[in-house]
């Protein structure tokens, strides 16, 4: 899997994670958990998520994330925390994230923005950090 595109994607994933003793991708599930079901997954997660789309020019890592945690919001994925946490690598403030979710109430509903929350809530306890700014 050494593909200019596998390169490019793990470049970038390289910039949005802080590897760890368990994976050089740190938090980011790449489909490495489905290599007996789904052995081409991660080749696919690699070069068409982050490769090709990712890697684009035209906005910084910050934007990307942050549209990403929106999507997520708006669908009520899973994923939300595992980019929060990529959110706050890139320089994102807790205040910043909250606020994205909070200004996704009228748009995804009151449910999927305190789920949200409340994964956003979890990854800022485990990562030391807290939003500063009150209402």
């Amino acid at each position: 899997m050494t593909t200019d595109r596998y390169q490019k994607g793990m470049d970038k994933l390289m910039e949005l994670s802080i590897p760890d003793e368990n994976s050089p991708t740190g938090h980011m599930e790449i489909g490495e958990s489905f290599k007996d079901v789904a052995p081409d997954l991660t080749r696919m997660v690699v070069e068409f998520a982050f490769g090709d789309v990712y890697a684009r020019p035209g906005l910084d890592n910050k934007q990307k994330v942050l549209t990403t945690i929106s999507a997520l919001v708006a669908q009520g994925t899973p994923q939300i925390g595992m980019h929060v946490v990529t959110g706050l690598n890139v320089g994102l403030t807790p205040d910043e994230i909250a606020g994205c979710i909070i200004h996704l109430i009228p748009y995804v509903g009151f449910p999927r923005a305190l789920n949200a929350l409340r994964v956003a809530q979890e990854v800022f306890a485990e990562q030391g950090v807290a939003v500063t700014q009150q209402e």
